[in-house]
């Protein structure tokens, strides 16, 4: 939990006011995500991979290319999922980008995983 921050302002015109001010949280609070994925087995595989993302590739390409995972057929998509539905580390990277992004490589008892977040509600 965030802590509460407290101000008291005095107006000469109005009198007391009393603010309770919350900082934002930088946490994603969406509580689904759509998101497409490439598995790869080898780190260095992943990393050459992300390079020619960045580089202009497109994501779903390289997924049908070179993912080791069932979505490869889809481009990588694996639909809607909620909390839990996802191993830690994945949603972890989820919940940290925004919708069109692609991580950076995510590494899970899997193997190495990109990330594209196609979406969030």
């Amino acid at each position: 939990m965030l802590p509460q921050i407290n101000f008291h302002i005095i107006q000469r015109s109005t009198g007391f006011i009393s603010l309770t001010l919350r900082p934002l949280s930088s946490k994603n609070t969406h509580m689904e995500w759509r998101a497409s994925h490439i598995l790869a087995k080898d780190c260095a595989l992943a990393q050459q991979l992300l390079r020619q993302i960045k580089q202009g590739g497109r994501f779903e390409t390289l997924a049908k290319e070179h993912s080791t995972f069932t979505s490869r057929s889809s481009g990588g998509n694996l639909g809607w999922f909620g909390p839990g539905k996802m191993v830690g580390q994945f949603e972890a990277a989820c919940k940290r980008m925004s919708p069109g992004s692609v991580s950076d490589v995510v590494l899970t008892q899997f193997g190495y995983h990109i990330i594209k977040l196609t979406g969030c509600k």
